[in-house]
């Protein structure tokens, strides 16, 4: 992939993303907080963007989110990697999700 074409792909995931988060957060903000991840502080900024505050900050060739899953014992889990103990895959999924909500909280 060439720079330029890795660059108007990182800026269409913000865009999409910045678009995504303000719908969600539009929506229900303290789901969409939990969803996304995101303080109260950073939701209401991004609810209240506009447009071209959105198109502007999308611009930026750094990527605006993140991975929350950013252990293996996450990852095992989301990727049924790790089925040895547990055969139910939405349970798995459950409790990928149950750590990575724990860790949300953490953070806040």
């Amino acid at each position: 992939m060439e720079p330029n074409q890795l660059l108007a792909e990182i800026r269409e995931a913000n865009l999409t993303y910045l678009m995504l988060a303000q719908a969600l957060i539009r929506q229900d903000k303290a789901e969409a907080q939990f969803r996304l991840g995101l303080s109260e502080e950073a939701a209401d900024l991004i609810r209240v963007l506009s447009p071209a505050q959105v198109m502007k900050i999308a611009s930026s060739n750094m990527l605006l989110c993140r991975f929350r899953a950013d252990d293996e014992m996450v990852w095992q889990l989301l990727t049924n990697h790790a089925v040895g103990k547990v055969d139910n895959q939405a349970t798995t999924k459950l409790h990928a999700s149950i750590l990575m909500s724990g860790r949300y909280s953490e953070a806040l």
